[in-house]
C-alpha cells in the first residue's frame, strides 16, 4: 500500500476536511495522527454518514467522530495473521504501528484496490409520466431527456457500471418503446438489461412484483430521473455490514420559515424565533432491498416505496437510513433540469 501517507490527517482537521480526503483517495478511510504521526484514531465513510444523521456540524473537529480504538497490527506481524484478522473482523484495512504507536503502513484486504464486478440486480424505475416537465416530456419519456448531451438514464447506467455493476432491470410504462429501442439488451453499454413492463401504473415499488429472477443477493433500486455521485459500492457495503433488510438513502433538506415563530406555554409568550431554519432528512429515491422484502409487495398493484418501508417498520424488520453526502439532483421540474444541465460537465465528464 503505497498511498497510505495520503490518508493521514492531523487531529486539528475538520470533518469536512476528512470528507475531502476520503473522496480524493477513494479507500473509504482516513487516519488521524498527531504531529509525530502517532495514531489517534481512524474515520471511515460510515463514521461520517452516522455523524450526519446525528446532526453533527461538519466544521467540528475530526476528534468528534473518529474511532479512537481501532483494530491495529504491530510491525512485523505475520502475513497470515494479517489476512486472518482482516477476514475475522470483516475489515477492509488495518493500520500497522511501530513500537511508539506511529503509523508505518496500512494493510488492505484482498481486492480493496481492484474494482470488483457485482452480480447484484440494479432496478431503475423509468415508468413515470414526467408530468411536471411538460412540454419536454410530451414526445419523450423523462429518463431519455438529455442532460449534457446524454439521456439521464444512460448517465445512471454508466455510473453504476463504473462501480462494477452489470445486471440491470428497467421498469417501463410511458413511451416504453423509446426506452427499449435506445438501450436494447444493454450489450452496447457493456451491461445486461431486462425490462419490467407495466401495463398500468404500479408506483415506485409495485413494479418490483414483476421481477421473476430469483436471487439471494440484495438489489439496488433507484428512480430513473436522478443524477447523483453516490458511491454505490459503499452503499451496498453499508447495507450488508449492518445486516439490514432494507436501506433507504436520504438527503438533508433545509427550509427557512419566512416569519417569526412564536413559542408559548399555555397563554404565555416565552420566545420569538425570527425566521428559523428547519432541517429534515428526505427520501432520496435510492434503496437497497434484500430479496425477501419483495414478498411484502402486493402483485400488480399500485404500491409506493414509503408504503413498503412502513410495512417493514410495522413488522419490526431492520430498515436503515443511509445519508447521501455526494451530489444529488432529482430532475422533477424544469428548474431542476436546467440546473442539472449547467452542472453536468463539471461533475460527470
Amino acid at each position: 500500500m503505497n498511498k497510505w501517507k495520503e490518508l493521514l490527517i492531523h487531529q486539528s482537521y475538520t470533518i469536512l476536511d476528512a470528507m475531502k480526503v476520503l473522496d480524493r483517495i477513494g479507500l473509504q478511510i482516513v487516519i488521524v495522527v498527531d504531529a509525530d504521526q502517532r495514531l489517534q484514531g481512524i474515520i471511515t465513510d460510515g463514521d461520517i454518514r452516522r455523524a450526519i444523521l446525528k446532526g453533527v456540524d461538519l466544521s467540528e473537529s475530526v476528534m468528534e467522530v473518529m474511532n479512537r480504538n481501532p483494530i491495529v497490527l504491530k510491525h512485523g506481524a505475520d502475513p497470515r495473521t494479517i489476512n486472518r484478522r482482516l477476514k475475522e473482523k470483516n475489515l477492509r484495512h488495518v493500520p500497522v504501528l511501530d513500537e511508539n504507536n506511529r503509523i508505518i503502513d496500512l494493510k488492505l484486504s484482498e481486492g480493496s484496490l481492484n474494482r470488483k464486478i457485482y452480480d447484484n440486480l440494479i432496478v431503475l424505475m423509468a415508468g413515470g409520466l414526467g408530468t411536471r416537465l411538460r412540454p419536454l416530456t410530451d414526445e419523450i419519456p423523462k429518463p431519455l431527456l438529455k442532460v449534457g448531451e446524454k439521456p439521464i438514464l444512460e448517465t445512471i447506467i454508466q455510473n453504476f457500471y463504473e462501480y462494477g455493476f452489470r445486471n440491470f432491470a428497467i421498469s417501463v410504462n410511458y413511451k416504453k418503446e423509446l426506452i427499449k429501442h435506445h438501450f436494447g439488451d444493454g450489450s452496447d453499454f457493456g451491461v445486461s438489461i431486462t425490462y419490467l413492463e407495466e401495463d398500468k401504473r404500479l408506483g415506485t415499488a409495485g413494479a418490483l412484483s414483476l421481477i421473476t429472477e430469483k436471487s439471494t443477493m440484495p438489489m439496488i433500486v433507484m428512480n430513473g430521473d436522478l443524477l447523483t455521485k453516490v458511491n454505490f459500492e459503499q452503499l451496498l457495503y453499508f447495507h450488508g455490514e449492518n445486516n439490514s433488510q432494507a436501506t433507504i438513502c436520504v438527503r438533508e433538506y433545509e427550509y427557512q420559515v419566512p416569519y417569526g415563530v412564536i413559542k408559548t406555554r399555555n397563554q404565555q409568550l416565552i420566545a420569538i424565533e425570527e425566521k428559523p431554519i428547519e432541517r429534515y432528512f428526505v427520501n432520496a429515491g435510492i434503496y437497497v432491498l434484500n430479496p425477501t422484502v419483495l414478498e411484502m409487495i402486493p402483485p400488480n398493484t399500485f404500491f409506493d416505496m414509503p408504503e413498503l418501508f412502513e410495512r417493514l417498520i410495522k413488522e419490526n424488520e431492520d430498515a436503515l437510513v443511509y445519508p447521501v453526502r455526494e451530489y444529488w439532483m432529482d430532475i422533477g421540474r424544469l428548474a431542476d433540469y436546467e440546473q442539472a444541465n449547467a452542472e453536468y460537465r463539471s461533475l460527470f465528464l
